[in-house]
């Protein structure tokens, strides 16, 4: 029991122990925070009346209102901006795609190359120095 305790793949182990608890802990509170509802932005509550005060503010009814929203910050919906988007992005994929297809095809002639210039002929000259015996 006492060289158990004084072995460091003891303590070694207790801290992994440790450390894979407290990832399973931080884990656990990361997800059970990501299922809680979280609002973005507050929307805007019309104070509640009840009854009629004599106040000289006005009144703010049309505050609030869910339809009078516009588009999302940064979100572009227009057709237009889009095709121009994709057009650019296909015009860049396009380019990879051919970059990619040089760079194989420049892997595939020196892996020819290599065979043909060093690896057939030490098979060759191995070949014939044997003798010919083939099991």
């Amino acid at each position: 029991m006492r060289n158990l305790i004084r072995s460091p793949l003891t303590w070694m182990v207790l801290a992994e122990f440790m450390v894979v608890g407290a990832l399973v802990v931080v884990a656990w509170n990361v997800v059970a925070s990501a299922t809680r509802p979280a609002l973005a932005s507050p929307s805007l509550q019309l104070p509640e009346t009840i009854g009629r005060s004599s106040s000289p503010l006005p009144d703010v009814a049309g505050v609030g209102r869910p339809g009078l929203r516009g588009p999302l910050p940064g979100l572009n919906l227009e057709s237009s901006f889009w095709r121009v988007r994709l057009v650019e992005l296909n015009r860049e994929q396009v380019f990879f795609e051919q970059l990619e297809w040089r760079i194989v095809h420049a892997a595939m002639d020196a892996l020819k190359r290599y065979l043909e210039t060093i690896v057939l002929p030490a098979i060759q000259r191995a070949e014939h120095a044997g003798g010919g015996l083939v099991p």
